[in-house]
């Protein structure tokens, strides 16, 4: 670029008298310089002159860096602004929001309905940056009349939900919803359902976890067919999957009807597409279940640990024949008689996960179930009444309690009766807080769950199982 100098100051008049001026001052300190250089190169004091002169030159020096610093300009890096739909510490328009100073932070995740014109979500973005809050992550649910937003958002601890879900909704915002988030909610959305997907495909007892995971807080029921009789065909089954609101229905591929309901928040056309997608990959497939195996060693000979389904019902049911009327009434809680009748529902991968126990010639001596009941879930032991004793349930109750922890469950819960000594020692023996609740001689006891990361490997308490393993169930 060519620099253009405007004619008055290219054509200034040259003075003679600068010339002279200058001239008399380059002899002045040559003068000046001369006298110094003598001084300290003949005078008597010369060298502590020059001294002083460098003393007098490093304070000079040291003030000048003191004064530059009380009196200048702040970095520029601390007061650039950012851009106004990230939040960031950097936005000048967040400097007087509630925790501006305090480096706390606290992850939300939050819904909420705009409408479909240009400039809603800006405005949104606009009051989430006021109040200093980041936007990790951003996904829409288009809509017939709006779009729902869903954010990840980091915010000042400071700052309650209440104060933030009241200013979305002055920027435009409906129907919100917000609840707090984890480091788990920081998985790309692509990644999280690739990998419920893959967990699908490996067992199909993960299909009900895989939609609560999908889906976040809901409540699943398999329900039989049947069971719904309006808008359904073969007996209850709805022949297309349903979407109303608050609850989605689709066709279970082993019969009967998934049932999925979220009342607090309504289920977008995104969401049900994705879990319908769930639902046709587990169709695909067909049953199955991991063959992978545990063995443990008693004295009285090896165990193998396996996981259980509908195949085992022969088997689970010539177990009942030689177990005692007492056995059978301390886990089925009833007549002894009925005992088979829910053994089609407890091997069933819809309701939870069972692990067997056999011996080497085949038979099955133990069943541990873990169940899936709405929001909790539970979990059960019956052992054959001549192996009794030898640690087996304890095994296969710390196997399930295991389970639940990778299911995402924070408490498992028991029910039995309170002379039911064996099953207390053996929710004692987990090494877990408990609670007991009797009511009319039922005893339900409350086991409170640690994360994965605080347990113990192998044992839920930390103590090593006495097995020998002979190749490992992943998923159980």
């Amino acid at each position: 670029m060519t620099d253009v100098t405007p004619s008055k100051s290219a054509r200034r008049p040259h003075h003679w008298r600068r010339d002279l001026v200058e001239l008399a001052a380059l002899f002045t300190a040559v003068a000046v310089a001369d006298a110094v250089a003598n001084m300290i190169a003949h005078g008597p004091d010369g060298p502590l002159l020059l001294a002083f002169s460098a003393i007098v030159l490093v304070v000079t020096a040291a003030f000048h860096t003191w004064w530059s610093r009380r009196h200048g300009h702040p970095p520029t890096t601390d007061t650039a602004p950012a851009h106004p739909a990230s939040g960031r510490p950097g936005d000048t328009a967040g400097t007087g929001a509630p925790g501006a100073d305090d480096p706390a932070t606290a992850l939300w995740r939050m819904r909420a309905t705009v409408r479909d014109t240009p400039g809603s979500l800006a405005a949104l973005c606009t009051v989430l940056a006021r109040r200093r809050v980041d936007i990790l992550t951003l996904q829409t649910h288009p809509l017939a009349t709006g779009t729902v937003d869903e954010f990840l958002l980091r915010a000042p601890a400071a700052l309650p939900a209440r104060q933030l879900t009241r200013e979305i909704a002055l920027a435009g915002g409906a129907d919100i919803w917000i609840e707090r988030a984890d480091a788990h909610d920081l998985v790309d959305a692509p990644v999280r359902i690739l990998g419920l997907a893959t967990r699908t495909a490996l067992d199909a007892a993960e299909l009900p976890l895989a939609l609560r995971q999908l889906l976040g807080r809901c409540t699943i029921h398999s329900l039989p067919a049947g069971s719904l009789a309006d808008g359904a065909a073969d007996g209850g089954a709805p022949a297309e999957s349903v979407l109303d609101g608050t609850t989605m229905r689709m066709r279970d591929p082993h019969g009967g009807v998934i049932s999925v309901e979220r009342p607090y928040l309504p289920f977008t056309p995104t969401e049900f597409a994705r879990a319908r997608a769930l639902v046709e990959l587990d169709a695909r497939l067909g049953p199955r279940v991991p063959r992978n195996r545990d063995v443990l060693r008693l004295p009285e000979g090896r165990i193998t640990v396996r996981r259980a389904d509908r195949g085992d019902v022969d088997a689970a049911s010539a177990m009942h024949e030689r177990c005692s009327e007492r056995t059978l009434g301390l886990r089925y809680h009833g007549p002894a008689t009925d005992a088979d009748r829910y053994l089609d529902h407890l091997l069933s991968p819809r309701h939870g996960r069972t692990l067997k126990a056999q011996t080497a010639s085949g038979r099955l001596v133990a069943l541990g179930h873990l169940l899936w009941d709405g929001d909790e879930t539970e979990v059960a032991l019956i052992v054959e009444d001549t192996w009794q004793g030898r640690g087996i349930g304890s095994d296969l109750l710390g196997r399930l309690v295991a389970l639940a922890v990778d299911a995402g469950s924070t408490s498992v819960y028991a029910v039995t009766e309170a002379s039911n000594t064996g099953m207390v020692a053996a929710m004692r023996g987990l090494g877990l807080p408990l609670d007991y609740q009797i009511e009319d001689g039922t005893l339900v006891v409350t086991a409170r769950l640690r994360p994965a990361h605080e347990r113990g490997a192998p044992g839920t308490d930390g103590t090593p199982l006495h097995r020998e393993t002979a190749g490992r169930d992943h998923a159980s």
